[in-house]
């Protein structure tokens, strides 16, 4: 008997098909995996399973029963769980406080925080989580956190697990440590649903995957059996070329200078130039100070000492709007905290950095008509895929479609510097290709490039010098002639050699 069967089911929003006579089915006790490209309907699917969205037309069955499953809590009920790409927790609550929310353990309506603390700890402690019930989220990494996640889960003993994206925020060793909890959830029986873009973990950790475009389901298939190349180009709909393209490139004036900058006790006394027509790229296990540097060249955050010139100017300490006016484009490692205002349409996301400029604005009054023309163009030629084009709510999107409206505002914006962190964080392959791409154009055009990722084959692909940071200080920056993981992986771990 099968554990999961969607037959038929489709989704319209307005006139739009998000989902077209989907058919699958997903086996007791397997990982199962979603592949698609952004916007193709995964998270949707999920979203109906988990009881967010009610479907238009066709059924689902659970262990061969047919089932409507109008919110969470009927999902709940039918032992069905989900962890959202982006964590649905409240910062200022306990681990406990949160796993149990919704369905809290009382004694004469009032909350027994005793007990409560109690039966969540029983979990964590069977599941061998870094976590204590009584932990705050704001004070967790994004590791732990999704262990809250997957704590939520297990409180209400499902039986059908959905991960969204579970690693598109993870460190590497994070992401190592997740692949471990699924394959123990598992062992323990549990049928696993994994939407990922990352075709690695898929081959790790799933036994079939079914590949979804444009809302259809294409085919599936079993992952041993299965190459990347080909899960690639059933994604896609065409052959995805993996190998990345870089010319030898002449290198023209210093255009970045980081001159003995330190940002509060996170970043050390740091140093480095970049020049016109080359890629910095800065790699390190997250939270060794890469995003405080980062925020202390763009004015978000104060540096202490040193000085960043741009151009020969001096744009240390001053205010953003200044400094964006350099002609810097920036791609913020978190689209939906700082990237873009998500009650925002396409249009309105696109002329944040510009909004107050003519022909977008005159007089303080905003020109609609110039400025859903340029969102338009942006939809077009960076490939923004949405229902309802440039009116489309940013929130209502897709993860890869809300980092495509970034990289479009930003690319096209001609920067002589670009900043980019984590520019591929949840986007499909194809995009990949489409963002590295569009980044090594910008290089050929002599623009200075930093790239921060932690994913160290990116940084190793893209970059022609590497910069490696570990607890807040430059280890070393390597020629990428002479650059090795193993060389890399030292410095990460703080060797100079």
């Amino acid at each position: 008997m099968k554990a999961i069967q969607f037959k038929g089911v489709s989704k319209k929003f307005g006139d739009f098909y998000a989902l077209k006579d989907i058919n699958i089915e997903i086996e007791q006790s397997e990982v199962h995996a979603l592949l698609g490209e952004n916007g193709a309907g995964k998270s949707t699917l999920m979203n109906v399973l988990f009881g967010i969205y009610s479907i238009d037309e066709g059924s689902i069955y659970i262990k061969g029963e047919k089932v409507l499953i109008s919110n969470p809590k009927d999902a709940a009920k039918m032992k069905i769980g989900m962890v959202h790409q982006h964590f649905q927790l409240v910062d200022n609550f306990t681990v406990a406080e949160n796993v149990v929310l919704g369905s809290e353990i009382t004694k004469k309506g009032i909350l027994s925080v005793k007990e409560t603390n109690k039966k969540v700890q029983k979990i964590i402690d069977q599941y061998n989580f870094d976590l204590k019930s009584t932990d705050v989220i704001s004070n967790l990494t994004v590791g732990q956190q999704q262990k809250v996640e997957i704590l939520k889960m297990l409180f209400i003993d499902a039986n059908y697990l959905i991960f969204d994206e579970p690693s598109g925020a993870l460190t590497p060793q994070e992401t190592k440590e997740l692949m471990k909890i699924i394959n123990s959830l598992k062992s323990n029986g549990k049928t696993i649903i994994i939407i990922t873009h990352k075709l690695n973990e898929i081959k790790a950790i799933a036994d079939r995957c079914t590949i979804v475009r444009k809302g259809k389901t294409i085919k599936t298939v079993d992952v041993a059996s299965t190459a990347n190349e080909e899960l690639a180009n059933l994604m896609v709909g065409h052959e995805v070329n993996f190998n990345i393209n870089k010319k030898e490139q002449k290198l023209g004036n210093v255009m970045l200078s980081v001159d003995s900058v330190s940002v509060n006790q996170r970043v050390k006394n740091i140093s480095f130039d970049v020049k016109q027509g080359e890629i910095l790229g800065i790699a390190g296990v997250d939270g060794n100070g890469q995003i405080e540097l980062i925020d202390g060249i763009m004015g978000l955050r104060k540096i202490t000492s040193g000085k960043v010139t741009i151009n020969n100017k001096n744009i240390t300490n001053k205010k953003i709007r200044y400094i964006n006016e350099q002609k810097i484009g920036f791609i913020p490692q978190d689209r939906q905290k700082y990237g873009l205002v998500l009650d925002f349409n396409i249009s309105e996301n696109a002329v944040l950095k510009k909004y107050y400029q003519q022909p977008y604005s005159k007089f303080g009054v905003l020109n609609y008509n110039k400025i859903n023309e340029y969102g338009s163009k942006l939809i077009i030629d960076y490939d923004i895929r949405s229902a309802s084009g440039v009116n489309t709510e940013t929130r209502d999107m897709s993860g890869g479609n809300q980092q495509k409206i970034i990289i479009a505002r930003e690319i096209d914006s001609n920067p002589e510097l670009l900043i980019a962190i984590q520019p591929t964080r949840g986007v499909d392959v194809g995009a990949i290709e489409n963002i590295h791409n569009n980044i090594l154009k910008e290089r050929e055009l002599q623009k200075a490039i930093i790239l921060v990722s932690l994913e160290l084959d990116e940084i190793m692909k893209l970059s022609d010098r590497i910069a490696v940071m570990h607890d807040g200080e430059l280890m070393g920056i390597l020629d990428i002639k002479e650059a090795t993981q193993e060389k890399i992986g030292l410095l990460m771990a703080g060797m100079k050699g």
